[in-house]
């Protein structure tokens, strides 16, 4: 362990934030490390993109590799236009029609709109849906969607990157209800 990894508290040496994450993902089930790195983060301690990019004098760390693991599918680093490319074959291959990008809805610009369908997605990554400030603007996003009669549904970085299947299953049945709506 090098010293740059441990601080003297109260006359006790302890380890860093960052050396205790890379032992403990050394060690827990990341289930485990997992709520360690939120209950870090809900108290400001680390931010796990910060975490991430902290890792590199460690790299070679058994416990580095899960760590890193466990933060890629949680630091969001695509940018919005990314993620939203990522985001267009999933509804493609559900049979969606090419939806309409970027345009205000209910005094709010959405990434993704049907408007024959009355369907609003909208593609999350951390970078712009973080701060609580974003989160509550999310929220009246919502409620506006809501109140104009539009179905919104929002998918993170980590489903439309990790579970596709989840984006997919889920788009063809909001589709589905939708349409049978219409019919009834």
């Amino acid at each position: 362990m090098a010293d740059r990894d441990v601080i003297e508290r109260d006359g006790i040496p302890v380890t860093g934030l960052v050396r205790t994450f890379v032992d403990l993902a050394s060690i827990l089930r990341p289930r485990l490390v997992e709520r360690s790195v939120n209950e870090a983060d809900r108290l400001d301690l680390i931010d796990p993109p910060t975490l991430r990019l902290e890792l590199q004098p460690h790299r070679c760390e058994p416990g580095v590799r899960p760590l890193r693991n466990l933060l890629d599918r949680r630091t969001f680093r695509l940018t919005r236009s990314e993620l939203e490319r990522l985001f267009l074959p999933l509804a493609d291959q559900v049979g969606l029609p090419s939806p309409m990008t970027k345009q205000w809805v209910s005094g709010f610009e959405v990434d993704f709109f049907w408007p024959d369908l009355g369907l609003v997605v909208e593609t999350d990554g951390l970078r712009y849906h973080r701060t609580p400030a974003e989160q509550a603007r999310d929220r009246l996003r919502d409620q506006a969607h809501t109140a104009a009669g539009l179905v919104n549904l929002r998918f993170t970085h980590e489903q439309v990157r990790y579970q596709p299947e989840h984006v997919r299953s889920t788009l063809l049945a909001v589709v589905d209800r939708i349409e049978a709506r219409r019919s009834a």
